[in-house]
């Protein structure tokens, strides 16, 4: 799995590529973590379009970075998820406590606005 972060004030927008899986999943959950411990960000994107498969252990990723993130008063949203991904979101019931957004701007102007 590869991982871009780029930061846009207070908001940490992460882009995905590869598989996420139970191997790549401590390594990403670390990088990202690494950047919330810092304090300079927020708000937490994920940008799931170059992501070819996820399991469990994806999701358990995303639930703990919201934690993390709500803990904070910040806010979380992920956009760009392919079809396979998103079955697996639904099934794990993350829709239902983190939005979904159609694109990265969306997602920047949804965690900005609330």
């Amino acid at each position: 799995m590869e991982v871009d972060l780029r930061q846009d004030g207070e908001n940490l927008i992460v882009r995905l590529t590869g598989e996420l899986d139970h191997h790549s999943a401590t390594r990403l959950r670390r990088t990202i973590d690494r950047r919330l411990d810092k304090g300079e960000v927020r708000n937490l994107i994920l940008n799931f379009q170059q992501v070819s498969f996820m399991d469990s252990s994806g999701v358990g990723v995303i639930l703990g970075r919201y934690r993390r993130v709500k803990g904070r008063g910040g806010k979380m949203a992920l956009c760009l998820i392919p079809a396979g991904i998103l079955k697996v979101l639904e099934i794990s019931g993350v829709p239902k406590i983190i939005p979904f957004m159609e694109s990265e701007k969306q997602a920047l102007e949804a965690v900005s606005q609330w």
